[in-house]
């Protein structure tokens, strides 16, 4: 059975992004999932090839039992090898190429900081989904540029989920949503946590109570 349309894949909700490496990562990933992610990316800096292939093998069956998609940042050969989507800043492969390396099933994401423009054309050259940010200071990457939230509200008119990353907690959550976030990406916020299952969750509940939802 091939897989559900691509957009079908992209639910909205929170964008758990790993912090490895580290020892427990699959149950720490285990736990975020449980806790109701529902976008997981596989971030790892680290140039051990061996161990990163063995690492995303193993996310790609975690993720697969929750029925929710792995994201690959930056690296599409380790993507193509494991069937993942792919997670794409400015330094890195063109969406174009990224698409004839993976096929039309795979998620292609994007980092648009606070161009859109960047997010337009990228939008135009076939990205998945479009990423914001950061939104507030962030403790992995401290040296990134804090963004309006307007910003979200100008890009929900571009057609494709939109993405906000960068300081987010349970606490500054919900006005990124009512901004015009459709995904909430955390890394510290969710495996930093003493509790990875029950910060998830708690980022989570914030899109069911979202404006307007009863």
């Amino acid at each position: 059975m091939p897989p559900p349309p691509r957009s079908a894949r992209l639910r909205g909700g929170v964008y758990a992004i790993t912090n490895g490496p580290r020892d427990d990562l699959f149950a720490a990933v285990e736990a975020a999932l449980a806790g109701g992610a529902r976008l997981l990316q596989y971030r790892d800096k680290t140039g051990d090839p061996v161990r990163r292939l063995g690492e995303a093998t193993e996310l790609s069956s975690i993720c697969a039992r929750y029925d929710v998609p792995l994201i690959i940042d930056n690296d599409v050969v380790l993507a193509r090898e494991t069937g993942a989507g792919v997670h794409l800043g400015q330094h890195d492969v063109s969406v174009t190429e990224a698409r004839r390396q993976l096929g039309e099933d795979a998620i292609i994401g994007v980092s648009c900081y606070g161009d859109i423009e960047r997010a337009r054309a990228l939008v135009a050259e076939g990205a998945d989904y479009i990423g914001f940010g950061a939104m507030h200071p962030s403790k992995t990457k401290p040296n990134a540029t804090v963004i309006s939230r307007d910003v979200l509200t100008q890009a929900k008119g571009l057609g494709l989920p939109v993405v906000a990353i960068g300081g987010i907690t349970a606490d500054n959550g919900r006005v990124l949503i009512d901004a015009g976030a459709d995904f909430l990406a955390v890394v510290s916020g969710v495996f930093a946590a003493p509790d990875i299952q029950s910060a998830t969750r708690r980022i989570a509940d914030l899109f069911d109570s979202r404006s307007g939802t009863p």
